[in-house]
């Protein structure tokens, strides 16, 4: 098996290096691999090695690889922001072989196709990018399946276990507030209503991760000895020859999290005799490209970096959708929530996996929405949002400006709650108008990053507007769900004293009453947002693939190739040069799949 912790010393040179083993990084692997067994391909991973590991299997253990001392997360700290109550953000991303589809929700969420059109990118409209979507995907849903892939490596199902009271219960609700049920979501254009939701589980409840997937497989059927794999080793910089300015390889060291019986901090090159593709991550492909000398001068020149390829967009533009997540006291039993594996910890789990329960396959999250605001709502949040509305969304339906998604369990961690059963209603901006960045700030990789998440930074104040809306909208929702039993002590906005707004009574009759909200309540809101609001995972577009002007700030062309140097391209979703509506998952499957496709005709090879 070509899968490394350390490489041999006579290792020294490959046709292509990728750097990255997540989520974008297995497919391109995996794809050009098939292309051309005669082409020599290392895949370095950050983190370790995922195969068989219990917490990636299993998607009700997703928690697990996000703990701090897991060494299966990579966890950015957000420097203090005073629009967020002076707190900085602390962002996790996956740090393992599969990044994040080994350690997210693993819910099946597919963008808007006007999202891929807004891009306004040569070969990556909507269209252009259907065959790419398909592609990833096997779709076990029960609706028409035109718009899913039939023969793909990923399983999309139902999984072996779902809660349908809460599930039927969210979304008789919904449909109470104004959204109707919509029978497929995800198929690109639906929008403005509630559905139920698949997973990327298979039907005996595997998470369906690129690694397990994709790589695995190629990694053991002795049919793809030119693939190799190298884990537990961090990607420090790219190299470069000084007269071309073409990438000629990677310098790396073992990651420090992984001690081995080597030098610590022993750097290492390797050469590329073709093509470096860095696929590190919107967090982790900017301050590999600055400390090789791509960047921003003013940044390169603080750090002390010699400047290679003058490239203000590196780091520039982070964007995330920005979660708010609301919990709530439900009637039902805690074995029937995702909250299960973590009643006893380690014992629950143990025996969990001991008995193979079906519960282990459920990812919690069984209904989800896409949703958009009244006309009077619209005037209700002021002449800013109105004229905001009016120019990005009145006249294009198929554009949610939210995300309310049900988690029959918290959307937090379980142990700083009470004993009891909940459920969480988690909101997203699907468009959020705020940006950050992130950016070295010395030439060592152990110096610490500039990062800024930039959340509620926007003009006018949209994104806050937007999820004081979306409070108010899970809120009646909630309290319309038969198995609601209250809000949680110390769970939400601070309302004045004498607020109407103070309680959320049940309502079990269907009734159109709704609560009453003040100015003086929507600040109470807004200040509970900004004191909660985090990250949801989705981050994107700190290299964006745009044009390579002072406007644009694009990073590289509709062929993922840097602007200003040869040899070199980027394939995940730091490209992004827009946000999509849902969750990037399935963003970053495309994105691999387009770029392995754009690498192989580039080679003058076949595509399997």
């Amino acid at each position: 098996m070509g899968l490394y912790m350390t490489l041999p010393e006579d290792f020294q040179e490959v046709d292509i290096i990728i750097a990255g083993g997540g989520t974008a990084g297995c497919i391109v692997a995996s794809r050009v691999a098939d292309a051309d067994p005669g082409l020599s391909i290392l895949l370095i991973e950050h983190g370790p090695d995922n195969q068989g590991n219990p917490a990636v299997i299993h998607p009700l253990l997703w928690r697990a690889n996000l703990l701090p001392r897991k060494g299966t997360a990579i966890h950015y700290m957000g420097k203090n922001e005073p629009q967020l109550a002076q707190r900085g953000i602390p962002v996790a991303t996956g740090g393992m072989l599969g990044g994040g589809s080994s350690v997210n929700l693993s819910i099946y969420a597919r963008p808007q196709s006007i999202d891929y059109d807004a891009w306004n990118v040569k070969g990556w409209s909507a269209d252009d990018l259907q065959p790419f979507i398909s592609k990833a995907e096997t779709y076990h849903g029960v609706v028409k399946k035109e718009r899913h892939g039939q023969d793909g490596p990923i399983q999309v199902s139902s999984g072996p276990y779902r809660q349908l009271e809460a599930e039927k219960g969210f979304v008789s609700a919904m449909n109470q507030i104004g959204y109707p049920e919509i029978e497929d979501l995800q198929d690109l254009h639906s929008n403005n209503g509630v559905s139920h939701c698949l997973k990327y589980v298979s039907a005996d409840g595997k998470r369906q991760d690129v690694a397990h997937v994709y790589l695995h497989p190629r990694l053991q059927d002795d049919k793809h000895g030119n693939l190799h794999v190298l884990v537990e080793s961090q990607v420090t910089k790219v190299l470069f020859d000084g007269e071309n300015k073409r990438a000629i390889g990677v310098e790396y060291r073992t990651n420090p999290a992984f001690p081995k019986d080597v030098t610590p901090n022993l750097t290492r090159s390797i050469k590329a005799k073709k093509l470096v593709v860095l696929s590190c991550g919107t967090l982790g492909n900017p301050g590999i490209l600055e400390r090789s000398g791509v960047g921003d001068p003013k940044v390169l020149g603080k750090a002390g970096v010699s400047v290679i390829a003058d490239l203000p967009g590196v780091g520039h533009g982070y964007q995330d959708h920005q979660l708010v997540s609301y919990h709530y006291k439900a009637n039902i039993p805690k074995e029937e929530t995702s909250d299960n594996a973590f009643m006893d910890p380690p014992a629950s789990i143990e025996k969990l996996v001991a008995d193979n329960d079906k519960i282990l396959g459920w990812n919690g999250v069984d209904a989800t929405s896409k949703i958009r605001p009244t006309e009077a709502e619209v005037n209700a949040l002021g002449d800013d949002f109105r004229t905001t509305w009016d120019r990005d969304y009145k006249n294009t339906p198929e554009k949610p400006l939210s995300t309310i998604i049900l988690s029959t369990g918290l959307l937090a961690n379980p142990s700083t709650f009470p004993q009891g059963s909940y459920i969480s209603l988690g909101v997203h901006n699907a468009y959020p108008y705020s940006r950050g960045h992130v950016h070295i700030t010395g030439s060592n990789p152990g110096d610490p990053l500039d990062f800024a998440t930039g959340y509620l930074t926007d003009d006018h104040e949209i994104d806050l507007k937007t999820h004081i809306w979306g409070y108010k909208k899970q809120r009646e929702a909630a309290r319309r769900m038969k198995i609601y039993q209250g809000e949680v002590e110390g769970q939400g906005p601070n309302f004045p004293p004498g607020s109407k707004a103070a309680i959320a009574a049940p309502i079990q009759d269907g009734s159109e009453d709704l609560i009453e909200y003040s100015a003086e309540d929507d600040t109470a809101i807004g200040d509970w947002i900004r004191r909660n609001v985090t990250t949801c995972w989705h981050g994107l577009g700190t290299c964006k693939m745009a044009p390579h002007d002072e406007e644009n700030m694009g990073v590289v062309d509709e062929k993922l190739n840097f602007y200003g140097v040869k040899g070199l391209k980027i394939a995940d979703l730091s490209i992004a040069p827009g946000n999509v509506s849902s969750g990037t998952h399935n963003t970053a499957l495309t994105i691999g799949e387009k770029a392995a496709s754009i690498i192989i005709q580039e080679l003058g090879l076949v595509e399997l």
